[in-house]
């Protein structure tokens, strides 16, 4: 019976995503794709200089909706986090806020808008083309 309510908690994310949509004047960003499921999220925050808080955060992207309900979750706990408070969130924190147990491959696909959030949290070590 529980995991009939989490299901449903997961759907309702993914048909009505909570921060969904551009983000004008944000000052860090992120993006991650899941080749295997097709996801991809690109993770926007702008961020008070002066106390390094979270004002706002939106993300874009198409995905399953393991991916879309995970992201959609993490966008709603981010927000008034500091940069180091966002930062003490973990990759069990985001599959933990699911409730459902999921396979490796939908582990990929709930931690794509995580792995975003890692790389607008630390630009300087996301990998770059070359």
């Amino acid at each position: 019976m529980a995991w009939d309510m989490y299901l449903e908690v997961i759907l309702q994310h993914y048909r009505s995503p909570r921060n969904f949509g551009p983000l004008d004047g944000a000052t860090r960003e992120g993006e991650e794709s899941n080749p295997l499921c097709g996801d991809h999220i690109t993770l926007r925050l702008k961020v008070d200089p002066g106390s390094h808080r979270i004002e706002d955060v939106k993300f874009q992207g198409d995905g399953c909706a393991i991916s879309v309900a995970s992201a959609s979750m993490l966008t709603e706990k981010l927000g008034g986090l500091t940069l180091e408070e966002a930062n003490r969130i973990s990759r069990d924190d985001v599959l933990g806020q699911l409730g459902i147990p999921l396979s490796p491959v939908r582990v990929k696909c709930a931690l794509t808008g995580f792995a975003a959030l890692g790389r607008a949290l630390h630009p300087e070590t996301a990998p770059t083309a070359t």
